[in-house]
């Protein structure tokens, strides 16, 4: 069978076209009159929208299985395309051929087409992209992935696949977890009554990645520009709409590249991202627009025609602090910034987005480089209305004996990371990059408020259902 997608169908073939469409029915209607019809709404989800198939009595399977089809039933139907006698589409299929290939219960399949909320959604992950939500979140999700691509080897970046599996702690906060093979029950000790990891699969305590930002930055440091697009994982607690535990991260790496040259890539990377939404996504950003935040393609729009405003972090702060408003968290040099203040920021004082510059180095992780005045790293984030930080990143410190006192300070043993200082040792060179969350990115693109809706099965504190 070849087949024809229902979005080309509708967009490109002429009324007389003979074709084959597959895909689920979503809502059946029969008309029984003087000449009985059924009338099949059916998507396969190559668009939001769907195709009427119109299925005459004389289908020899007319009465034995059209007339019984229901929500949820996938279908195959021959026919030929013909004006719309309705409303919402200018074709529709007159069908010589119906095939019914799955049938679905109508009294258990639990997605009928009525309003479901998204938690009773997320309880049905596995056939929620049949949706109208679902599928369009699935569909920018691939938009925006095939941009990310797009963005970087239009540019001569390598692209990499860094380790899921890793010994090291690329932010230092030990937040990860643990990959093992041995027994739980039978956990083999050292005479100091210590796990003994030496009898572990890989000889030594190993994690999944929270980065591949280290790796990264080898390729980096050998072929000048590279990108990493992975899963990276989190064991941090946080039950929130914003977090998960899985979550896939886009990071590239550019040799003989400072804090500037980030910045500038960063803001080139998210004008690409977002333009390349509103133009290949117009059908299911206009469905986000009109259900789920109204705002959307006009704040996407917004950011790919702005020039990003670029301060320090000081000068925000000193913002922050002559604003006069009552902030729920303070504000003092030396602090995190919180969603608040960055919102207040991006949406207040400049409205557009924000590239904050040469945070506290107390805040930031051991590999950011040290600016001259001792007290802060050149590092960067970019901000953008309604949620804030987007991309986090920074210039590396390229300098061997400088890298070697932050780990230190930083409780981390240098002879761990004896190959990642062999980089300074070996023709070190000024390098930076940043990292771009893939999910927070989608949920920002469409709106959507739990990021737990943008990821196909997202991993949460207690839950790793599918």
């Amino acid at each position: 069978m070849k087949r024809t997608l229902i979005k080309d169908a509708l967009a490109a073939m002429p009324v007389g076209t003979e074709l084959t469409v597959a895909g689920w029915v979503r809502t059946v209607r029969n008309h029984k009159g003087t000449h009985p019809l059924s009338f099949v709404n059916l998507n396969d989800g190559s668009c939001l929208a769907t195709l009427q198939v119109v299925a005459p009595a004389a289908l020899e399977n007319f009465v034995s299985e059209v007339q019984r089809l229901s929500a949820g039933c996938s279908v195959a139907a021959t026919g030929r395309l013909v004006a719309s006698q309705g409303k919402g589409q200018a074709v529709e299929l007159l069908a010589s051929r119906l095939r019914v290939v799955g049938w679905a219960d109508a009294e258990t399949y639990p997605v009928q087409q009525k309003h479901h909320t998204f938690e009773f959604l997320r309880a049905q992950a596995h056939l929620r992209p049949r949706t109208n939500t679902f599928g369009a979140v699935t569909r920018v999700r691939n938009a925006i992935s095939f941009a990310i691509h797009e963005f970087f080897q239009q540019r001569g970046f390598v692209y990499v696949n860094t380790p899921i599996i890793t010994a090291s702690d690329c932010e230092g906060a030990g937040q990860m977890f643990r990959v093992s093979t041995l027994d739980p029950a039978k956990l083999p000790r050292t005479p100091e009554g210590n796990v003994n990891f030496a009898e572990d699969f890989f000889g030594r305590q190993t994690y999944l990645t929270v980065s591949g930002q280290l790796e990264g930055e080898t390729y980096a440091c050998a072929l000048g520009n590279v990108y990493t697009f992975g899963p990276t994982f989190r064991a941090e607690n946080s039950n929130t709409p914003r977090h998960l535990a899985e979550f896939w991260m886009i990071e590239p790496e550019m040799a003989f590249c400072d804090l500037a040259g980030d910045a500038d890539l960063a803001e080139e990377f998210l004008k690409h991202i977002f333009t390349a939404v509103l133009t290949r996504c117009r059908e299911d950003m206009a469905f986000f627009a009109e259900h789920i935040d109204k705002t959307v393609i006009d704040t996407l729009t917004h950011i790919a025609a702005s020039p990003f405003e670029r301060l320090s972090y000081t000068q925000a702060i000193d913002i922050l602090t002559r604003s006069g408003k009552s902030w729920e968290y303070p504000i003092a040099w030396g602090g995190d910034l919180q969603t608040e203040h960055e919102r207040y920021l991006t949406e207040e004082v400049f409205n557009k987005p924000v590239i904050l510059t040469d945070y506290p180095a107390q805040i930031k992780p051991f590999y950011m480089r040290s600016n001259d005045d001792g007290k802060t790293v050149a590092a960067m984030d970019v901000l953008v209305p309604k949620i804030g930080e987007i991309i986090g990143g920074s210039q590396r410190e390229e300098r061997l004996d400088v890298l070697v006192e932050k780990m230190k300070n930083s409780h981390l043993r240098p002879e761990d990371y004896w190959w990642y200082l062999d980089l300074r040792r070996y023709g070190t060179v000024e390098h930076a990059g940043f990292g771009l969350g893939l999910e927070r990115t989608v949920q920002f693109a469409t709106g959507m408020a739990n990021i737990r809706d943008v990821i196909p099965y997202p991993r949460t504190p207690g839950s790793a259902e599918f």
